[in-house]
């Protein structure tokens, strides 16, 4: 039996302001896995991750989440429902503290206990946030920077995890980190939906992915199913997998 998506994304059409970006785009991110959109600039990737979020305008098509159509809520209100949300360009407070970073992640939760208890399992995801929690974040390195904003978003134990961008600016060593947290945070239990320039380390670490072209489906499969077609290395891969 076929397992429920946990996101279900039909027929949706976006756009901003005038400029329709999205057109008749599905997607399904099962629960559990990693799915990733891939493209060229352009091709809409960031906008999908912004209409779950209510980010841009839906002009058709609805979004469902864990059963339930979430097309036009409040973005707090999703957050709410359960969908962290990792924007591009490593956004952090940076005259706050780590820790105060990640405490800002957790505003909708007045238990200070359950407040601490959520900076703690931060803290074993990402140990070298814990090493660096009075530091400013201004002064952390883009990589540790990235690792902050992924910690914010698990604040609230979010079901599925939605980053635009993860290795955006990245060393090759922090590229690595950052993708070897994002099976851990799969191997934790989170669902995650990427959206990601560097599409050859984004399909190694999928279960699903999706590449898109001027706002439409181009080609869906399993990660490894992508890497192997010889249509997508030519157009999205630079003519080969890349593996190494």
């Amino acid at each position: 039996m076929d397992k429920q998506p946990l996101l279900e994304i039909h027929q949706l059409d976006a756009s901003y302001g005038p400029v329709q970006v999205l057109f008749n785009l599905d997607i399904e991110v099962q629960p559990g896995e990693i799915t990733a959109i891939i493209g060229p600039n352009g091709a809409g990737k960031s906008t999908v991750i912004k209409a779950v979020m209510n980010l841009v305008d839906t002009n058709a098509g609805s979004i469902i989440f864990n059963d339930r159509e979430i097309t036009g809520f409040a973005t707090h209100k999703i957050t709410e429902l359960g969908i962290g949300y990792v924007p591009q360009g490593r956004i952090v407070f940076e005259n706050m503290s780590v820790e105060e970073n990640l405490e800002m992640g957790a505003f909708p939760m007045k238990n200070r206990v359950k407040r601490k208890k959520a900076v703690e399992a931060v803290f074993l995801q990402f140990p070298r946030l814990k090493e660096r929690h009075k530091q400013l974040a201004g002064r952390l390195s883009g990589g540790e920077q990235q690792m902050l904003a992924i910690g914010r978003a698990l604040m609230l134990n979010p079901t599925l995890v939605m980053l635009d961008e993860p290795s955006l600016g990245l060393s090759p060593k922090y590229v690595d980190i950052i993708f070897k947290h994002l099976l851990t945070l799969k191997a934790a239990g989170h669902t995650l939906l990427i959206v990601e320039q560097n599409a050859t380390r984004a399909l190694e670490v999928s279960d699903c992915g999706y590449a898109l072209e001027l706002g439409r489906n181009r080609y869906t499969g399993t990660g490894k199913d992508l890497l192997d077609n010889p249509d997508v290395r030519k157009m999205y891969l630079g003519g080969n997998n890349q593996q190494q």
